[in-house]
């Protein structure tokens, strides 16, 4: 496995399993066989209500504790419980996590960041983070912290960057972590005819090689599949490296374009929406 080295000197391995849209069923299966395989990252939240099938994979993988990096994020509902971070330790069946992030910048969520810095601060997580704080949000949260987040969780792929993002990440070494890394399903980025002569290069699939120009772009990625022979073919990215000029041609790819639009109305009904967690 790689690694990335956060700001605080954490190690995060560059490539998880994630599990939006995942039952707890699915989750726990695709975790279980995930580990197996060789992954070290399993990324969940609040708001996937798989938090207990993720604990539960985890132990059934046989792997120790210690050896996974465990990510997940509180949900808005949740920001002013001050019980929320050890409820999603117990849902987890975990003492700590490993990266903690808040999910959305709605509702009370400067009181969502001060539990991440709580829960940094007692060791019930060992990095904090944002998701999906961009533009305003993070200007904002920037004049607040206390805590310099170690990293962000938005979307990223070849046509969109996050190039003015990233000027604000550079500056406090934040880390960012993909979502929509192949594009949510887009055809047309998956054949590009860069990502095809490459994959034929290398003797991979097109999405292969923009997993691995996620990697070399600094990011940590997160694929989800329920498929095992997918999630397999995701971690097979580490025995090849792209060359300056096949990145700098990637590079011109980016349209600036994203493919989900949040909208002001949506942040509020983030904010009043409760996740019906998976009973014990």
């Amino acid at each position: 496995m790689e690694y990335i080295l956060l700001n605080n000197g954490v190690k995060c391995p560059v490539i998880g399993i994630g599990t939006f849209m995942l039952t707890p069923s699915q989750a726990e299966n695709s975790v279980r066989e995930a580990l197996k395989i060789g992954y070290s990252l399993v990324d969940t939240a609040n708001a996937y209500v798989n938090e207990r099938a993720c604990g539960r994979g985890i132990k059934e993988s046989g792997i120790d504790r210690s050896e996974v990096f465990i990510s997940t994020k509180l949900w808005p509902s949740e920001y002013e419980n001050e019980n929320a971070v050890d409820e999603t330790l117990e849902r987890l069946g975990v003492e700590y996590v490993d990266l903690l992030y808040i999910h959305q910048p709605a509702g009370n969520w400067l009181a969502g960041y001060r539990q991440l810095e709580k829960a940094y601060r007692e060791g019930k997580a060992k990095a904090i983070g944002i998701s999906n704080f961009e533009g305003k949000f993070i200007a904002e949260l920037e004049t607040k912290w206390e805590i310099v987040p170690q990293f962000i969780q938005v979307e990223a792929h070849p046509y969109f960057t996050q190039k003015e993002l990233r000027k604000t990440l550079d500056k406090y070494d934040i880390k960012l972590m993909s979502w929509y890394p192949l594009g949510h399903g887009d055809k047309a980025l998956i054949n590009e005819p860069i990502f095809v002569a490459l994959g034929q290069k290398y003797g991979k699939t097109p999405a292969q090689v923009i997993l691995k120009w996620h990697t070399q772009m600094g990011f940590a990625v997160i694929p989800g599949s329920k498929n095992v022979e997918h999630i397999r073919d995701n971690l097979n990215i580490l025995d090849f490296t792209l060359t300056d000029e096949e990145m700098a041609e990637i590079a011109r790819l980016d349209k600036g374009e994203r493919y989900y639009h949040r909208t002001d109305a949506q942040l509020a009904q983030f904010a009043a929406w409760q996740p019906e967690y998976e009973k014990k």
